[in-house]
This record gives structure tokens, sequence and C-alpha cells, in this order.
């Protein structure tokens, strides 16, 4: 087993249209303004830019994230992500019930030599500081919706 793969998927329900999360997520470069986690996105080109995260833990990653697919009418936008963490990322936003569901998906190889180190016993701790990102990120765009997280 390789250690420092990773595949991840987080589901949002969300009490918002799909046009709306949609019109958000395709913004990554103001991601910083709901997410406090995306610590940083700055454009390269109109296609890329380099995105620098930190969740609990203390330690950056940061990454250059390039779009591969941008699909308004299925509701998809992917990125490939190389740097500190190399693979790709996807949102998939969906009708569901009076809302949606953003569905978000990541298959990473971890390149962080401090991370690659820790591989074996850190995983569990990884794990959970992904998972404690992505609630923060959909507290974060549901309080940017102006809906409150809390009600949800």
């Amino acid at each position: 087993m390789d250690w420092t793969y990773y595949r991840f998927r987080s589901l949002w329900p969300l009490p918002a249209q799909p046009a709306a999360v949609y019109a958000v997520l395709e913004r990554p470069e103001e991601y910083p303004r709901w997410w406090r986690q995306v610590r940083e996105v700055e454009r390269t080109d109109g296609a890329t830019g380099v995105i620098r995260i930190r969740s609990l833990l203390p330690y950056d990653m940061t990454f250059t994230a390039r779009e591969v697919r941008r699909d308004p009418g299925a509701g998809v936008l992917e990125i490939a992500m190389t740097g500190d963490i190399e693979g790709w990322a996807r949102w998939t936003v969906t009708p569901a019930g009076n809302g949606c569901l953003a569905r978000y998906d990541q298959v990473v190889v971890v390149n962080k030599s401090l991370l690659r180190r820790l591989a074996v016993p850190g995983r569990p701790v990884f794990r959970v500081n992904h998972w404690l990102m992505m609630r923060a990120g959909r507290r974060g765009l549901l309080a940017y919706l102006g809906r409150d997280p809390q009600a949800v």
C-alpha cells in the first residue's frame, strides 16, 4: 500500500440552488473569503493558479491547480494539482430536494517531505485534518450564501 495516496469524498447538502453554489465554487480566487483554511489563491492565468491551504495541523500545503473541466450544465468543476500534493479534485453540484448536493472528490499523492516521512503513523490524523477542513468549508459556504450553518 502507498501510504501517501489518499482518496477523499465529501458530500455537502446545501439549502441553495445548484447554479448559485456552482457560481461560488467556480471562483477559487474568492475561496479565502469564505473558507478560512484556503489561505491564498493566486491566479497565474485564466485556467491556472497557486493555492495555499492550512487546516488544523501546523503545516501549509501549496500546489498549482490547473482547470481541466468546467461544465456548468453538468455542474462539474475539475482541476489537476501538482506541488505538495499531486492528483485531481472535482466538484459536482446537483439538485437535491429544495437545494443541492455539492460532492467533492479528490485523489492525490502527498509530495510534501514532512508528510511523506510521517505517512504511516500520521495517516489517521491527516485524514481527520482533511475532514475538519471540509466541514469548515461547508460551514463557510453556507454563511457566504447567507445561510446559517447551525440551522442545517
